[in-house]
């Protein structure tokens, strides 16, 4: 995995959370606990920013970019602004099932593994959120198999 420039949230953070579904539950109090528990990172176009089989490195939302999910060298999915990965790795304690590669420079949050329980407990309304996702994509990869 290459390592991402960091950044500190900007005041305008808060507020483009507010437009992404996985936040937009969210008042502004809470919404600005989000904007600093997060690190705003960028990847240059190519960039490997997860890799299939190794340690995962924590949950990231895409604020801005696409990344490709590849599967055993197979792309599977493109995800786009407001799309979130790494969450299964980290949450099951193991390695990524998928690369995920920059299709273009991508601005994302990026929480640390070991902090994402503790995230969402605090933040149920995100948790119900990432939950929905998660059985979509489960049902999705369920009708790819037919």
């Amino acid at each position: 995995m290459d390592k991402p420039d960091v950044a500190t949230p900007s005041g305008d953070l808060r507020d483009e959370l507010a437009q992404l579904a996985l936040f937009a539950d969210l008042d502004g109090p809470r919404l600005e606990g989000v904007a600093h528990i997060f690190e705003e990172v960028w990847y240059p176009a190519g960039t490997r920013i997860i890799r299939q089989g190794f340690a995962g490195s924590g949950f990231y939302v895409i604020l801005d970019g696409e990344v490709s999910v590849i599967v055993d060298g197979e792309p599977r999915a493109r995800l786009v602004r407001g799309d979130f990965f790494g969450e299964a790795a980290v949450l099951l304690g193991e390695s990524p099932i998928a690369d995920i590669v920059a299709r273009s420079p991508v601005r994302a949050l990026h929480l640390a593994g070991q902090d994402l329980n503790s995230f969402l407990v605090a933040y149920p309304r995100v948790n119900y959120r990432v939950l929905v996702e998660q059985t979509r994509r489960l049902r999705n990869a369920n009708q790819w198999r037919r």
